[in-house]
């Protein structure tokens, strides 16, 4: 996941870009994954923990901010997004109802291990430190994209494509090392060099890029995607069709001491994988790129 301080700023200034608020906040009716299809699977309820089975609820932690992962409704009160789909649709494959609760990103694990929640669920990168405190189960794999302008006039395809280019990123971000990263491959090819223009605003990242000073810019997939649906109604920016760059799982964190309940929710992910659903799901919310075909604890 991309620093909070970041992804805030993305949220709440960066689809403000251009104009006044209504040019770039989302539609009036938000996506929602149909997910009525869903039946409990009675072997993989049979797995869950019996204080959770008997409470029939999923208590989820996250951190509702971060669309379209997880975000709040119009009415400010109902979580949504392909997280808040997916989570829903895990717990009724297992006989539950999710139930969230919003908190600091910072304290999704405390309040992991401390039983507060029985799983968290906010783009949370399955990492090898993390992995130290609780368990995963992976479900998406997200990394750096290249968002362009509408139509792609520069005709940027790939990230060869960046060669001789000038592009915007984060300052401090992973989007800045791979640009730097990218434009010393350029230049050892003998094509131009990756001009970077590095900020710490999105807003202005957006702007550089509506009026054509940059070709491109580089963010975390999930997050541009949704600002190119909602940028100006989806006529300001797209995405470029590419396998996230140096990607890496989201997972489910799990208390180490429920590994029976991680075992349920993989087998529920992985039923969900295998009868359509989770398609549906990425689907709805356009982010097939990311997509997984096989459920994983800690990437195993």
């Amino acid at each position: 996941m991309m620093p909070r301080l970041l992804v805030t700023s993305l949220l709440v200034l960066g689809l403000a870009a251009c104009g006044s608020m209504s040019d770039t906040t989302q539609t009036s009716t938000p996506p929602s994954s149909d997910l009525g299809s869903v039946k409990k699977d009675d072997a993989l309820a049979a797995l869950l923990p019996p204080e959770i089975a008997s409470a029939g609820t999923l208590k989820v932690g996250s951190n509702i901010q971060n669309p379209p992962n997880n975000f709040y409704d119009q009415d400010g009160k109902t979580p949504m997004g392909s997280e808040v789909d997916l989570i829903k649709a895990i717990a009724a494959k297992l006989g539950l109802k999710a139930e969230h609760s919003d908190m600091a990103f910072s304290s999704l694990i405390t309040s992991l291990e401390t039983g507060r929640v029985d799983v968290t669920m906010a783009a949370m990168n399955d990492t090898a430190e993390r992995q130290q405190k609780i368990d995963f189960v992976d479900y998406f794999t997200s990394g750096i994209t290249i968002m362009v302008q509408k139509g792609n006039p520069q005709g940027v395809k790939s990230v060869e494509d960046l060669c001789g280019k000038s592009i915007a990123v984060n300052l401090g971000s992973s989007q800045e090392q791979f640009g730097k990263e990218q434009s010393a491959k350029c230049v050892a090819a003998g094509k131009g060099e990756v001009t970077l223009s590095v900020t710490d605003s999105d807003t202005g990242n957006q702007n550089q890029l509506r009026t054509g000073r940059v070709a491109a810019i580089l963010n975390d997939l999930p997050t541009a995607v949704y600002v190119a649906k909602t940028a100006g109604d989806g006529q300001y920016f797209e995405v470029v069709p590419l396998a996230p760059i140096n990607g890496g799982p989201y997972g489910i964190g799990v208390a180490k001491k429920n590994a029976k309940l991680s075992e349920a929710i993989k087998g529920a992910l992985q039923s969900l994988i295998d009868d359509g659903t989770y398609e549906k799901i990425v689907t709805t919310w356009d982010i097939k790129q990311g997509a997984i075909t096989k459920a994983a604890i800690n990437g195993k």
